[in-house]
């Protein structure tokens, strides 16, 4: 590799890490390059950094292109195609969360449907459908909080993603004020510590963190 030391370790991993993520290794040097490149950069440009086959840098860069991973630049007096990443990391996070749900997480949900709609012909297939039916579940549940959260701006999000096990606590704060209003409403209609339904009370104790 024609590449200076430091960049160089970082497109060797990346490639490596790359082939571990079921993608081509030459691909995941290639998107490497070009993320940490300062100006985008044609496919001689990348042949003569990596050492690599004109052909196989072709190849590359279309996969890349059908992730929506990369960009397509076009630079004056110049009929050459130039590629670069996008800018914003968060646009990266978002577009490679994206493109593999389309390809790994829509397709199991489709066929888990597909089998969870059969009779089921014996006590086996019975058993084997609701386990079936537990993963779909499951599955169904994170795709619809991937779905929520892709929306939220970046700002919000990283302050998500910044909260880490103080979400636990902002949950129990919200349980704590929950009970405490269905208490109040109880007392205020004169109903009986007995009548509120199990899990309503305060925390055993009554102790706050």
């Amino acid at each position: 590799m024609n590449l200076p030391p430091l960049i160089q370790s970082f497109v060797l991993h990346f490639g490596e890490m790359g082939s571990r993520w079921g993608i081509n290794r030459t691909v995941g040097q290639i998107y490497a390059l070009l993320y940490v490149s300062p100006e985008p950069l044609c496919a001689d440009e990348i042949v003569e950094a990596l050492g690599i086959s004109r052909s196989n840098v072709s190849m590359s860069l279309r996969e890349l292109q059908a992730w929506n991973l990369v960009l397509l630049r076009h630079l004056p007096d110049d009929r050459r195609d130039f590629f670069t990443t996008p800018d914003d990391v968060w646009q990266i996070l978002r577009t490679l969360a994206e493109e593999r749900k389309k390809r790994e997480v829509d397709p199991t949900l489709s066929v888990l449907r597909e089998i969870l709609m059969q009779q089921p012909g014996s006590e086996k297939e019975r058993y084997a459908q609701q386990r079936m039916a537990q993963m779909h579940g499951l599955i169904e549940q994170l795709t619809n909080w991937y779905d929520d959260v892709k929306r939220l701006e970046t700002e919000r999000l990283a302050n998500l993603l910044s909260l880490g096990s103080k979400i636990s606590r902002l949950l129990e704060t919200k349980d704590r004020i929950v009970s405490l209003g269905r208490r109040s409403k109880a007392k205020a209609s004169g109903a009986q510590p007995a009548d509120i339904p199990p899990g309503d009370g305060e925390p055993d104790g009554g102790a706050t963190r």
